[in-house]
C-alpha cells in the first residue's frame, strides 16, 4: 500500500512508513515565477542606550544611496573645519542610521529572496543563493537547523505562515523510510535538509508537479545523521506557539506523536553510563571530523532545551505518563552532570592540576580518571581570573578544554548552565574579546586545532585548517545566540557591541558563511557569499534589541521543582550503598 501526503493540513501521520522513492508530492501545476513580497515601512532603527526599550522595528527603508562607513569617515574631518561639534555629532549619528537602516534593509530583501515555495506556499530559505559560485553542493537546499534564525526572524515580523509551513512538512518526511546499505535508523530522526524538486506528473508527461526529497544523512558529507535537527525542530515549534499565540500546532496529534518519537529515540536505553547524549563526530553545526564524538556541548545543551520545551507543549495523557517520567529524570540528571563536571574557570582547573588519578572506589575525586598533563599550556595562560566556561566534551581520561561557543551560548538560553556560571561565561566573553569576536563575531570554537593535533583530529582536512570554518573561524550567525544570551542575563551592551563591529564590514563582504584568521580579517576560503543563516542571524540580533522582551520565545527558565532535586543530589552522600535498584527511586519533577 502505498500513500501520498498532500499538503500541510491532512491528517496523514503515524507509524506508517513510506519509501523514499515515494517523494512527497502535492498535485499542483509548477508555479514557474513567484513574484516578490514588498517590502514594508518603517525605521528599523536602534540604539545601545536604548536597548532594554521597546522599540518596535515595522520594516525597511527604501535608502538607495548609501553612504558607507569609510565615507563617514572621510567627511568628518570636513565637516569638522565647517561646522560646530555638536553639529558634527548630530551630522555623524545621521549618516550611521542612514548606513545601518540600509544594511537592514538589504538583510530583509536577501532574506526574503532565499524563500522556497511548495505548492504555491514558503516552505523554508535555502542555505545560500551566492551568484558567484558554480558549485552549489547541497547549499541550494532547506536545511533544518540553517532555517531556525530565519523562522526566528520571520516570527519576531510577524509573518507566521513560512515558520507553520516549515513544522508540519518536516513532521511529515520525519515518518519516511530512512535506510544506508541496508540499515535504518531508529524512528524519529528528522532530515538534515530537503529540497522542492519539479518532476512529470504520473500519467501526463505534459504536466508536473512539486515533491520533497529529504536528506537524512545518507547523501551528506561523511554521511553523518543530524542529531540536532530534532532538537531544533522541538525549540522552533515552542517558539512559533509563543510567538503567534496559535497553540493549535502543538496540539495536533500528529504533532504530538512527533514529539514523542524524537524524545523516545533521544531517551533510549544504552550502555552509557551518563545522562548526556552519545553522538558520533559532525551530528551538528560541526558536521565534519573535528574531535568532538561523544558527548559535546552543543548537543547536550540543545538536548536540554529540547526537553524543557517538550514538556511545556506535550498534552497530558495516560500514554505519556512514563515518558514524562523519563524527561523528567533526565533533565535532573543531566544539569548535574553538565553543571559539576563540565565547568571549568581558574579555581577548578587548579584543582585538576592537582588531581590523584587511579582512583578505584565509590567516592572518588577524579570520577573521570583525568590527567593533568591534558592541562594545555594555552589554557593556562587563556583562562582569566574572572570567569568561566562549559568545556567542549567529557569522556572517560579526557576532558575537550576548548571553548565551544554555540553550546555555551545556549547553556545560558535554556537554564543548562546556573545563573553564576552564565554571568562567569559572559564574563570571559567580555575578557577574551580580541580572540572571540575581533574584527568579526563570533568564534565557533577557541583555540584551533594545528599541526600534528590538526592532522591526527581532523584527517588533515583541507577544509578545517588552522583557524578556518569549523577549526576556529568566525561566524556571524553566532550573532543572534549571543544576544538572546546577553538579554537573558541583562547585559544587552556585550551583544549590541559585537552588532555593531559585524555592520562596520558583512554587507560590504556580502554576507559571508564564515570568516578566517584569529581575527576574522579575512573572508573563508571557502565561505558561500550571500549566506542566509548569516543574514537571519544578523537581522534576528537587530530585532531582539530593538524589543529585548520578544526573547521569552526562545528562553526556558530554570523551575524551583528541578533546582530541589538538583541540590538533593548535591548534598547527598556520594558513597552509596550498592544493590538493586529500586524501582520507587525517581525524581518526579
Amino acid at each position: 500500500m502505498t500513500h501520498r501526503l498532500h499538503g500541510v493540513g491532512g491528517g496523514l501521520y503515524g507509524n506508517t512508513s513510506i519509501h523514499r522513492s515515494q517523494l512527497q508530492s502535492c498535485k499542483c501545476q509548477r508555479a514557474d515565477s513567484v513574484s516578490g513580497i514588498a517590502s514594508e515601512a518603517g525605521n528599523g532603527t536602534w540604539f545601545v542606550d536604548n536597548a532594554k526599550k521597546r522599540n518596535p522595528i515595522n520594516g525597511v527603508m527604501d535608502t538607495p544611496n548609501v553612504l558607507e562607513f569609510q565615507d563617514v569617515q572621510e567627511l568628518k574631518p570636513e565637516m569638522e573645519g565647517s561646522i560646530s561639534n555638536g553639529a558634527v555629532e548630530t551630522a555623524r549619528d545621521t549618516f550611521v542610521k542612514v548606513r545601518v537602516d540600509s544594511i537592514e534593509d538589504e538583510a530583509w530583501d536577501l532574506l526574503r529572496e532565499s524563500m522556497v515555495y511548495y505548492c504555491g506556499s514558503p516552505i523554508g530559505t535555502i542555505a545560500a543563493k551566492d551568484p558567484t559560485s558554480s558549485n552549489v553542493l547541497n547549499y541550494d537546499q532547506v536545511f533544518i537547523r540553517d532555517f531556525i534564525p530565519s523562522g526566528i526572524a520571520f516570527l519576531l515580523k510577524g509573518e507566521y505562515d513560512i515558520v507553520r509551513n516549515f513544522i508540519l512538512h518536516t513532521l511529515q518526511l520525519q515518518s519516511w523510510e530512512k535506510t544506508m546499505d541496508c540499515h535504518s535508523p531508529g524512528q524519529g530522526l528528522m532530515p538534515a535538509s530537503f529540497k522542492v524538486r519539479t518532476v512529470p506528473l504520473d500519467g501526463d508527461d505534459s504536466a508536473t508537479e512539486e515533491v520533497l526529497d529529504p536528506d537524512f544523512g545518507e547523501a551528506a558529507i561523511g554521511r553523518v545523521a543530524p542529531v540536532d535537527s530534532g532538537l531544533w525542530w522541538i525549540i522552533l515549534l515552542r517558539a512559533y506557539g509563543k510567538c503567534s499565540g496559535d497553540l493549535s500546532v502543538q496540539e495536533r496529534i500528529d504533532v504530538q506523536t512527533g514529539i514523542k518519537m524524537i524524545l523516545r529515540l533521544c531517551l533510549a536505553d544504552g550502555f552509557d553510563m551518563f545522562p548526556t547524549l552519545l553522538v558520533t563526530d559532525g551530528s551538528c553545526m560541526i558536521d565534519r571530523r573535528m574531535g568532538i564524538h561523544g558527548h559535546p556541548l552543543e548537543i547536550q545543551a540543545l538536548f536540554y532545551s529540547a526537553l524543557l520545551c517538550a514538556r511545556e507543549m506535550l498534552a497530558p495523557e495516560d500514554g505519556s505518563a512514563d515518558l514524562i517520567r523519563a524527561l523528567n529524570n533526565r533533565l535532573v540528571a543531566l544539569s548535574f552532570h553538565i553543571r559539576e563536571y563540565y565547568w571549568i574557570d581558574m579555581k577548578k582547573l587548579n584543582e585538576i592540576y592537582r588531581y590523584k588519578t587511579e582512583e578505584y572506589s565509590y567516592d572518588a575525586v577524579n570520577k573521570f580518571n583525568i590527567y593533568p598533563d591534558q592541562i594545555s599550556p594555552w589554557l593556562v595562560e587563556w583562562m582569566p581570573n574572572k570567569g568561566g566556561y562549559l568545556i567542549g566534551n567529557l569522556q572517560p581520561a579526557h576532558m575537550d578544554f576548548r571553548f565551544f561557543s554555540l553550546g555555551n551560548l545556549w547553556s545560558i538560553i535554556s537554564s543548562l548552565a546556573t545563573m553564576d556560571q552564565s554571568h562567569a561565561i559572559l564574563d570571559l566573553v567580555e575578557a577574551k574579546w580580541g580572540d572571540l569576536v575581533a574584527d568579526m563575531p563570533l568564534k565557533i570554537c577557541y583555540p584551533a586545532l594545528e599541526g600534528q593535533e590538526w592532522q591526527i583530529i581532523t584527517g588533515s582536512d583541507p577544509k578545517n585548517t588552522p583557524w578556518s570554518y569549523h577549526n576556529a573561524g568566525s561566524w556571524p550567525t553566532l550573532l543572534w545566540q549571543l544576544t538572546v544570551a546577553c538579554i537573558k542575563m541583562d547585559r544587552p551592551q556585550i551583544a549590541a557591541k559585537a552588532v555593531e563591529i559585524a555592520e562596520r564590514r558583512i554587507a560590504r563582504d556580502k554576507w559571508p558563511e564564515y570568516y578566517d584568521t584569529k581575527k576574522a580579517r579575512f573572508i573563508g576560503k571557502q565561505a558561500c557569499l550571500f549566506q542566509t543563516w548569516s543574514i537571519a542571524g544578523y537581522l534576528v540580533a537587530k530585532l531582539l534589541l530593538s524589543d529585548p522582551t520578544a526573547a521569552k520565545i526562545l528562553i526556558t527558565e530554570e523551575d524551583s521543582e528541578l533546582v530541589n532535586a538538583f541540590s538533593c543530589m548535591i548534598s547527598a552522600n556520594p558513597r552509596r550503598k550498592r544493590g538493586r535498584k529500586s524501582s520507587t527511586q525517581t525524581f518526579i519533577v
